[in-house]
């Protein structure tokens, strides 16, 4: 089933305008860095990440090839952060994730995945669609939040990874927005905060892990988590973005930097959407709101000589507290494509335009 190679596209225009050429080259230059913090919160050392949804078969099949060709570019490129989870393909991301690192000096990069569910044999749904991945191995998951599950998550991660430690664990998925829990997500938020949250503090304090936070679609859980624990960082994916960004900047980034904590932003392009893709944070069905603002940034960017994927992930990356981004890529020349646009000059005068227009919020912060 490998040589079925289906690609997102979007309108031809936005997706010229967001793409950049990417042959085979090396790198032209650094990637943004955070500077070292003695004695504070574990952040990872670069701000560009890779997300590891695409190497797991995200809507469409992506080849052993494909996989292995997106991961070696973004790590030519210098990227040194990687993010998978077990629900990511059904264990697929972390397995190809595991050939990939093999081999691999284990403190030259910074690896997180997830916990919440846990991965059970079942040859009944091996090669069918489940959720968003489009071909699964012969695994379903099941849901366990407590304290028990997030270890036996954590030693089953590590041996689908092939390592023999993590940097970052996030607790996954725990929201409203999880269509699969509907309004459960409440008992597994519950679940989580009086078993995987004191587990996961117990094993920074045992120096097993270097932090732990949740990743989630939402604003509600994030918050939560900090009223009912003391997370280390945030995985906040598809609400920050240069289109969608407002509720996130007034209310998760204030509490996170009064906490001391970071933002890792997820699917800073919204599911593809700002590279000119056609879904929108995981759905075909996009607000016409949304539609309009891409349109009008694009149109901006465009008369400044700008890519919309290069004003996107520069606008999610540029706020203080965000200690790294995570686009996801397909191919090769996607993870080049996001190397490229961190290393380029984007000019201020476009971000004044964008605020003039007030395409995004005066307050948001931009790139110097």
């Amino acid at each position: 089933m490998t040589d079925r190679r289906h690609f997102l596209t979007g309108a031809a225009g936005l997706a010229a305008l967001s793409a950049m050429p990417a042959a085979a080259r090396a790198p032209a230059g650094p990637l943004p860095a955070n500077a070292p913090v003695e004695g504070g919160r574990f952040r990872p050392a670069g701000r560009l990440g890779m997300g590891g949804t695409q190497v797991g078969s995200n809507h469409v099949v992506t080849s052993p090839e494909q996989a292995m060709g997106a991961l070696q570019a973004a790590w030519d490129e210098g990227v040194r952060y990687f993010d998978t989870s077990p629900w990511y393909g059904l264990g697929l991301s972390e397995r190809r994730f595991g050939t990939f690192f093999d081999g691999r000096d284990r403190d030259s990069f910074t690896l997180s995945t997830k916990v919440g569910r846990l991965l059970r044999p079942d040859q009944a749904v091996a090669g069918t669609k489940v959720g968003n991945w489009a071909e699964v191995p012969p695994f379903r998951h099941v849901y366990d939040y407590s304290a028990e599950g997030t270890r036996r998550s954590i030693e089953d991660s590590l041996q689908r990874l092939g390592v023999s430690r993590l940097d970052i664990v996030f607790i996954h998925d725990v929201s409203p927005d999880n269509a699969d829990m509907g309004p459960r997500w409440k008992d597994y938020l519950a679940q989580a905060i009086k078993g995987a949250m004191p587990e996961l503090t117990r094993m920074r304090k045992e120096g097993l892990i270097k932090a732990w936070g949740l990743g989630v679609n939402t604003l509600e859980p994030a918050l939560a988590a900090f009223e009912a624990a003391d997370p280390d960082i945030i995985l906040s994916a598809t609400q920050y973005s240069i289109v969608k960004h407002e509720a996130a900047l007034t209310r998760l980034m204030p509490v996170a930097a009064r906490r001391g904590a970071s933002i890792v932003v997820g699917a800073p392009l919204n599911d593809g959407f700002l590279a000119g893709g056609e879904r929108f944070n995981y759905k075909r069905e996009v607000p016409t709101d949304i539609l309009d603002r891409r349109a009008r940034i694009a149109a901006v960017a465009q008369r400044h000589g700008t890519g919309l994927r290069t004003a996107a992930l520069q606008f999610a990356a540029a706020h203080p507290v965000v200690s790294a981004i995570i686009p996801g890529a397909r191919s090769a020349t996607q993870a080049a494509q996001n190397a490229d646009s961190m290393r380029t000059a984007v000019p201020a005068a476009f971000w004044a335009d964008l605020k003039r227009e007030r395409l995004i919020a005066a307050e948001a912060p931009v790139p110097a």
